[in-house]
């Protein structure tokens, strides 16, 4: 018997769903565009190139399940980096361990005052985020910092170093709702040549985080792949959607978010492999449709005017005005950055693009009781 979404996962047949991506035909794109209740097979067949020729099909489609779903709404949320002290060496992460950069881990009253700053600005929604040093950004220096946040920030996830059951549990009794995993590549090769050195390593403890976080009641999970760490984003399109479907039934009173990263420059990194705009919409449009529940996230990676286009395709959740180092809202910050942010408008400026747009930027959408 299945008991995580994890197995469910490592039980798709993924080759059989990538070559049915290359074998489709216009018939099976149609079957899927017509079908109430879509397949993962289905989502195989809006991925192809015989989809592609009718991506303003898809894209209305889209649009229409959104607003169905969701309405004009699109929740905003701001990252809060915690410190970028790291062990383990990722070959395109500017925390990498073996890149020469600026370190810092704020002190959990500069937490706080960063999230005030943050909290002045409109946010009610943070995700802290940290890199991979199990000293310095400990179990009981992550459980503090929401603990201090919890009485002000109604809705705290964390993008941290993966935990075991009970440290989630620590968590979420401090008052930490979310948890967001990315797995980065779902493809165990490529996962082995981009993570070399760490407890990242470990694909399959990687993989069962988010079960780890659910059991220990996590209410909202995230996932998400980088989008061009390998040059087949198909494979990864195919295996994010399965992860969702699972999470979605194994863990069916939380809700589930999918993040669509695509890779920027980092310190020591230039993308090898660049997913374009059109597959990027034709992805999007295609967990819409498979998904018509869930969220799918939008980061400052992606630059102004394309961010402001996908509003209307499918996007529910943006972050905004973000910082991807240790400090920064609240005061300067020389700490190196995660990665480069291409959409450096103000939360205030994408708010109002967002209204010019139709659309209700919603700060908060729940009430810690």
């Amino acid at each position: 018997m299945t008991l995580t979404a994890a197995d469910d996962v490592l039980a798709t047949d993924f080759d059989r769903l990538r070559a049915h991506v290359d074998d489709a035909t216009p018939l099976d794109v149609e079957r899927a565009l017509r079908s109430p209740r879509r397949s993962l097979a289905d989502f195989a067949a809006l991925l192809s190139d015989a989809a592609g020729d009718r991506l303003e099909e898809l894209a209305r489609l889209s649009h229409e399940t959104t607003l169905r779903r969701f309405g004009r709404t699109i929740h905003l949320f701001a990252p809060l980096y915690l410190s970028n002290e790291c062990v383990s060496v990722c070959t395109y992460c500017g925390f990498s361990a073996d890149n020469e950069v600026p370190r810092r881990t704020l002190s959990p009253e500069e937490v706080l005052t960063e999230a005030r700053e943050l909290r002045a600005r409109g946010f009610r929604h943070l995700l802290l985020v940290s890199g991979e040093h199990a000293r310095i950004v400990s179990k009981d220096y992550l459980v503090e910092c929401v603990s201090a946040l919890a009485p002000e920030i109604p809705s705290i996830s964390v993008e941290v170093q993966v935990w075991d059951t009970d440290t989630y549990r620590r968590l979420a009794g401090a008052g930490c709702e979310g948890l967001v995993v990315y797995q980065e590549t779902y493809d165990r090769d490529v996962y082995a040549a981009v993570h070399l050195k760490g407890k990242k390593r470990n694909y399959d403890w990687r993989l069962t985080a988010l079960d780890r976080g659910a059991e220990a009641g996590m209410r909202r999970l995230g996932i998400g792949a980088l989008l061009g760490l390998q040059d087949d984003w198909r494979v990864d399109a195919l295996a994010v959607a399965a992860h969702a479907r699972a999470l979605l039934r194994r863990w069916w009173r939380c809700e589930v978010t999918i993040s669509l990263p695509r890779l920027r420059p980092a310190a020591g990194f230039e993308p090898e492999h660049v997913v374009d705009d059109r597959d990027f919409v034709q992805l999007l449009c295609a967990l819409r449709l498979l998904l018509p529940d869930t969220g799918l996230v939008l980061s400052t990676r992606e630059n102004p005017a394309f961010r402001d286009s996908l509003v209307r395709l499918g996007v529910t959740h943006m972050s905004a005005g973000s910082h991807t180092e240790p400090g920064g809202y609240a005061s300067p910050s020389d700490a190196e950055p995660q990665f480069e942010v291409s959409d450096d408008r103000s939360p205030r400026d994408v708010a109002a693009a967002l209204r010019l747009a139709g659309y209700d930027p919603v700060w908060k959408d729940w009430e810690r009781v």
